[in-house]
């Protein structure tokens, strides 16, 4: 979605190095989960909610119905006129800015404004909640927009290659499916399909909302329960998701990108959800293999043998399952076998030797600077509480997460890159050029 800015933006830089983030937390009588976080230090205020849908919630047939809405969503409301006009005249009015974004776990929609127009937030997030409009004419507007939008993203260069990895890394689990979902679904998909995705998750019982920034918490508290208190309550959303069985034997797949002239190798590892401690332990590792030029994959393929033009390892944290993914872009005529077997050395001296003191060090270091970075602002404190409070349910992770890390040992780096990060344990992506 495309983000307004104005000179608002400038004040959002808080101070928050080596502090904690003091945070209210209420339920109302409907289920809506409320955070409240004060800090007068500038002039602005953050409204956010975050409802618990992704593309993982939806039906097998009906896919991209969470992404969908976040776009239909600011179609107009019974009080609010339909199109990003509505909005956007309002809110750019005001002084303020939006946004939106979607995953396979939650979706959130967040304002920023001066803060003495915190109501109008309030307001437009209750009127998104309680009156939006579904109708034909606004699906059929949004399903041309993201009909552009999934063009764009699959025309970019490797604009597949996630797709492709999560196809064949999932069985079972819905994440093998696309947060954008397939045209065919939305294009078959009626009034009445729609009604109903809304009424079941977009729903206060399935949120949580968000208030960050120069507020008095009490004076909040009651706006909230004003614009939020009388919307009803609904039906409570059922999750039982598929178990993947572990993966014993590597798979090598082939797929082809028209928009590519240099391929892409990945490794693909299926880890666990984003809440166990072994997620964060591979954050550590992903962190020590590729972040920065002196990191150990870099320095070695990248900068000394000039194997590749750059290679990552990363993380994607989810709500059930992680993926684990070590890329490159080889160089030359570097064969997929040639880069995994430099790649495997590196991940084999993890899981043999405990990695030296100062590379530990280094890296806690890294880390809780990345920390520190993410609460830098009242728009990235709020979307943490948000996220911590549904997808880890534990708020006080805003200020406790970075205690988990700094318990973490060599050792358990040692273990856990013995646990996920085995040759059998993985598929392997050969992402090519089309050929001509």
């Amino acid at each position: 979605m495309k983000n307004f800015t104005n000179i608002f933006t400038v004040l959002m830089t808080v101070a928050t190095y080596a502090q904690s983030v003091d945070f209210e937390k209420h339920t109302l009588e409907n289920g809506l989960d409320v955070i409240l976080h004060q800090d007068n230090s500038a002039p602005v205020v953050v409204t956010s909610i975050m409802y618990h849908v992704g593309a993982k919630d939806e039906d097998e047939d009906k896919t991209g119905f969470a992404h969908f809405f976040e776009h239909l969503l600011f179609e107009g409301t019974k009080n609010i006129d339909g199109g990003y006009g509505g909005w956007n005249q309002i809110i750019n009015s005001n002084g303020g800015t939006f946004n939106a974004n979607t995953t396979a776990d939650r979706t959130y929609y967040y304002e920023i404004f001066p803060s003495n127009k915190l109501e109008i937030g309030l307001w437009l997030e209750s009127e998104r909640m309680l009156h939006p409009v579904v109708s034909q004419k606004g699906i059929d507007t949004q399903n041309e927009v993201v009909k552009e939008e999934k063009r764009q993203g699959e025309n970019q260069p490797y604009g597949k290659l996630i797709e492709v990895v999560s196809e064949n890394l999932f069985e079972v689990h819905p994440y093998k499916g696309t947060v954008i979902g397939k045209i065919e679904h939305l294009d078959a998909a009626t009034e009445e399909d729609y009604k109903k995705f809304n009424k079941k998750f977009h729903i206060p019982n399935n949120a949580v909302l968000v208030v960050a920034g120069d507020i008095e918490t009490d004076k909040t508290l009651e706006l909230v329960k004003k614009y939020f208190g009388e919307i009803p309550r609904g039906k409570e959303v059922e999750r039982n998701f598929p178990k993947e069985k572990p993966i014993t034997v590597s798979k090598r797949v082939k797929s082809y990108d028209k928009n590519i002239q240099i391929p892409a190798y990945v490794l693909a590892y299926r880890t666990p959800p984003q809440n166990d401690r072994d997620s964060w332990v591979l954050n550590m590792i992903s962190t020590y293999l590729s972040d920065g030029e002196s990191s150990k994959l870099y320095k070695k393929i990248v900068d000394e043998k000039k194997m590749a033009l750059a290679v990552q390892a990363i993380n994607l944290s989810q709500e059930d399952y992680g993926i684990y993914i070590v890329f490159s872009l080889p160089m030359g005529e570097k064969t997929f076998d040639e880069m995994n077997k430099e790649i495997d050395q590196e991940i084999y001296k993890i899981q043999n030797e405990l990695i030296s003191e100062r590379d530990f060090e280094k890296i806690r270091n890294k880390i809780e600077s990345q920390f520190v970075s993410s609460n830098a602002s009242f728009e990235g404190i709020a979307s943490s509480l948000a996220t911590y409070h549904m997808l880890y349910d534990d708020v006080n992770l805003i200020n406790d997460q970075i205690d988990i890390y700094m318990s973490i040992t060599r050792e358990e780096m040692r273990e856990v890159a013995n646990k996920y990060l085995n040759p059998n344990q993985r598929i392997e992506v050969e992402y090519l050029p089309e050929e001509k």
